[in-house]
């Protein structure tokens, strides 16, 4: 099967690299910028010509959308470039892959929640209350999908980190070897998720896609969430981060979210349930301790 994944140098479009050479399916990897030492298509996803033209090059089956704005501060004072790439960018992507009768697997995030207050696992079916333009323009791209009609798995993720690019665990590592004491939030619960665990959580679903094989729609359709199991705050985490390097030297305090002013109100409680897609796909979901540890191992062993 061909196989297109945007957003191929960040995080999850790197552990999609991965993924890939452990299956028989031909992959596209694309991104606005090319990146050093890997194989990338230049492909600007707000282009719709450019996106058909390339599905049809390369007989594309599948898009696995990676690419988003995600600068959620930032994003209150670039509305429109935000809602280019959240909202317009998968509109377009779910164009194309219609017009071929394939699949569009999109990236979604548990900041379309957060404008009431939960304190259960938030379910898919439950009705988005996004607070900031991050999470308003994230939702209007699921809509935008569901509205275009193409075959689509949405699925929605939290708190994501790796070995690649910028993300919390590898900046609580540089500030808990470098700074004496430290403040991080206590009263923002959520779960990290280890973007390898999701890279192959999406390598089921494009197998079971395959495999089934749709002539008449795809019998799972839909949105699902995804994170690792288990529940932490901000603090909890990078106490575990701390612990795990061995950085025990910096004295790391909670603190209230308002000690940290910022422009975007953040979700309190945006614990994802994970069961459909596990009833669904029979994907597996580590503990979210268990894929840090596995995540920091991997860092070593590069360095």
């Amino acid at each position: 099967m061909n196989i297109l994944v945007t957003g191929a140098n960040g995080q999850l479009g790197n552990e999609m690299r991965i993924i890939s050479r452990h299956t028989g399916d031909n992959y596209t990897f694309t991104d606005v910028v090319g990146a050093e030492g890997v194989e990338t298509t230049i492909l600007d996803i707000t282009d719709a010509d450019a996106v058909k033209r390339i599905v049809a090059e390369k007989g594309i089956r599948c898009i696995v959308n990676c690419a988003a704005y995600t600068n959620v501060d930032k994003a209150e004072s670039d509305e429109a470039l935000c809602r280019r790439l959240n909202a317009d960018a998968p509109k377009i992507l779910a164009e194309a892959v219609k017009e071929v009768g394939g699949l569009l697997v999109q990236i979604s995030t548990d900041y379309v929640f957060g404008g009431d207050p939960y304190n259960t696992p938030c379910r898919e079916e439950q009705k988005g209350t996004p607070t900031g333009v991050y999470g308003k323009t994230k939702l209007d791209g699921e809509k935008y999908i569901q509205k275009v009609g193409c075959d689509y798995v949405i699925i929605r993720t939290a708190w994501l980190y790796s070995e690649f690019g910028r993300n919390f665990v590898k900046t609580m590592l540089n500030l808990t070897a470098t700074k004496p004491a430290l403040k991080v939030v206590f009263d923002q619960a959520g779960t990290p998720t280890y973007a390898y665990d999701l890279a192959n959580v999406i390598k089921a679903v494009l197998a079971d896609y395959a495999d089934e094989n749709p002539s008449s729609g795809y019998t799972k359709n839909g949105i699902y969430h995804f994170s690792n199991e288990g529940v932490c705050s901000w603090y909890d985490f990078t106490k575990k981060i701390a612990e795990l390097s061995g950085h025990t030297a910096c004295d790391i305090q909670p603190c209230h979210s308002d000690e940290f002013p910022s422009p975007v109100k953040r979700p309190a409680y945006s614990v994802l349930d994970k069961t459909k897609i596990k009833n669904t796909f029979g994907v597996g979901v580590p503990y979210w301790t268990d894929s840090l540890k596995a995540c920091m191992d991997n860092m070593k062993a590069v360095k």
